[in-house]
């Protein structure tokens, strides 16, 4: 495994595939770039990842990223690694290296696939944060971030009323890109550019069926296809058959593309965390259980349209989806109304306020 001789100070374990996605990897990229902003430079920050793909994605982002060489979803199996990793300080003193201590580091990690036992582990090599987002139990960590607009700050006292984890809950902590709040969204009235997101993997190819399903005559549709995805190549191939079938791979700039649209479909996840900074209008669907707190949040609060679970009820989902997009596609008034109340509720500073927490007492 190739030697920590940097000195690094705060450590992001995240990981971007086709397996999960890359929503976890993006949105710690995005608190690093805020936290490498208020260190002045990247040095100190470093990615540990679990395979090479979601180093390498790391490394196109301009960070330093190692990868452990262990799967995902068994991260009790890569504790010897990280154990071999973070090697004692004499080591790196033979070597002339200055290697802080563990009391002065931060890491933070991001998976649905943490155990208490790899998180008590983890807090040999240092101070452990964790991104949360279900609040369904108690976690052995020193702090817990859960940036959802639905988080209970109540249901986090409960939790954690007993134990020193320091919590911090809301949309004020919404992890977005500076892009997203740059520029103003014009909104037309006839709706004519469309975007349909499934996130980083989409595995079945939930995107495929919701073009189906909402397709209109005389539209464009712009289909954002995530670098994991398996079906890079169909849709590539679909493209060429259409006029009217834009697809993105590996987008550069996703707020640009967002704000040339006039209606989004998306699935749950960072993506509709974006479009709301953006104040791009758009319907969601959860495709996933993880999804579904989100997603029914904002048909509740009248942030977005709702269309429903499509893992539990994909025909019914998929025909709500179609009656809904119709009907915004008709009401630029409604259309509107969702783009400036989802827009009033992401401020755009919740990484640069998570980049604080990091590097409070640490300088």
């Amino acid at each position: 495994m190739e030697q920590l001789s940097k000195g690094y100070q705060y450590f992001f374990r995240a990981d971007g595939n086709e397996k999960i996605g890359a929503g976890h990897l993006m949105r710690c990229l995005t608190i690093a770039d805020a936290l490498a902003e208020a260190l002045g430079g990247r040095e100190k920050i470093c990615f540990l990842t679990s395979d090479e793909r979601s180093r390498a994605l790391v490394s196109e982002k301009g960070f330093h990223g190692v990868s452990l060489g262990t799967d995902c979803t068994r991260m009790e199996e890569e504790l010897p690694r990280l154990k071999e990793f973070f090697r004692k300080e004499e080591v790196f003193r033979e070597e002339g290296c200055l290697q802080p201590e563990a009391a002065q580091r931060r890491i933070l990690a991001d998976s649905y696939f943490v155990t208490d036992l790899y998180l008590s582990a983890l807090k040999e090599f240092g101070q452990v944060w964790l991104l949360d987002d279900t609040a369904e139990r108690s976690f052995p960590a020193d702090a817990v971030i859960n940036y959802n607009l639905y988080a209970s700050p109540e249901r986090y006292e409960e939790l954690y009323a007993h134990t020193a984890t320091r919590y911090y809950v809301g949309g004020s902590y919404v992890p977005v890109r500076p892009q997203f709040l740059e520029g103003a969204y014009e909104l037309r009235e006839q709706v004519q550019d469309v975007m349909i997101t499934t996130g980083g993997g989409d595995s079945r190819n939930i995107a495929l069926q919701v073009l189906k399903a909402i397709w209109r005559e005389g539209l464009h549709y712009h289909v954002v296809v995530g670098g994991f995805s398996p079906h890079i190549q169909e849709w590539k191939n679909l493209e060429k058959t259409c006029p009217r079938i834009h697809v993105h791979v590996n987008v550069s700039d996703m707020a640009g593309l967002m704000r040339k649209c006039d209606l989004a479909v998306t699935a749950g996840g960072s993506t509709v965390y974006e479009l709301a900074a953006a104040g791009v209008p758009f319907l969601c669907f959860s495709y996933a259980e993880n999804q579904e707190l989100l997603t029914e949040f904002i048909g509740k609060e009248k942030i977005g349209a709702f269309a429903g679970s499509c893992h539990k009820e994909p025909d019914g989902t998929l025909y709500k989806l179609a009656k809904l997009f119709d009907l915004l596609c008709g009401d630029p008034v409604k259309r509107l109304s969702y783009s400036r109340t989802a827009k009033q509720l992401i401020d755009g500073k919740g990484a640069y306020r998570i980049s604080r927490l990091l590097t409070e007492g640490m300088q």
